[in-house]
């Protein structure tokens, strides 16, 4: 099992992963699957890695909203993917 500073790592590794193709732009991710996929796959990390946060680790951030995520529709909804909700845009 991974301890929280391991999660937070791993959250930490997903979004410098998603950064690094979201510099190329919005028309880069909109014509380019493999794009969109590594987006949803670091999305779903992310999820994932704060999903498990032990709560004393999630009270120490009460302004994030930790029980709306979008790991959910990722994983399970995959068929209602909003590609501009995933890039950023709405």
């Amino acid at each position: 099992m991974r301890d929280p500073v391991e999660r937070i790592r791993d959250m930490v590794e997903a979004i410098d992963r998603i950064e690094r193709y979201a510099e190329r732009g919005r028309e880069a991710f909109d014509r380019d699957e493999l794009i969109q996929s590594w987006f949803i796959r670091h999305l779903q990390i992310l999820g994932e890695a704060a999903r498990a946060l032990p709560d004393d680790i999630r009270q120490k951030a009460p302004d994030i909203e930790w029980k709306k995520s979008m790991r959910h529709v990722l994983v399970h909804d995959y068929f209602g993917i909003d590609r501009n909700v995933v890039c950023g845009r709405r």
